[in-house]
């Protein structure tokens, strides 16, 4: 059984970081790509990023680029999500996600995140204060 636990949120003044991590559990963690979906208040899920764990290869929304920053540790089964110059409109319930099928589970058209994950960890709250 997947098994996805995220860490980290919390608040902060815009400006700020904060970094996510996610604990994988259950199935080999090298095969998947594992990603970030975030869901702000009376809105939609958005993708936010993706990290192919066997070459990683990472991918993001153009709304986080170059101030998220995706990676993995693969000894300790975990993706992180660094968050630099948080906005309020970054405010939302961050899910870690992962899926067998990489291509399938992230891709970014013409700036737009597109995501299908199969698995989905609980999430946790992102609060940046103006």
């Amino acid at each position: 059984e997947v098994q996805l636990v995220e860490s980290g949120g919390g608040w902060v003044q815009a400006g700020g970081s904060l970094r996510l991590s996610c604990a994988a559990a259950g199935f080999t963690f090298d095969d998947y790509g594992i990603g970030w979906v975030r869901q702000a208040p009376g809105k939609e899920r958005e993708g936010v990023s993706c990290i192919s764990v066997s070459d990683g290869s990472t991918y993001y929304a153009d709304s986080v680029k170059g101030r998220f920053t995706i990676s993995s540790d693969n000894a300790k089964n975990t993706v992180y999500l660094q968050m630099n110059s948080l906005k309020p409109e970054d405010t939302a319930v961050y899910y870690c996600a992962a899926d067998y099928d990489r291509d399938k589970a992230f891709s970014v058209v013409a700036g737009l995140p597109y995501f299908d994950f199969g698995s989905w960890g609980q999430g946790t709250q992102v609060t940046v204060s103006s």
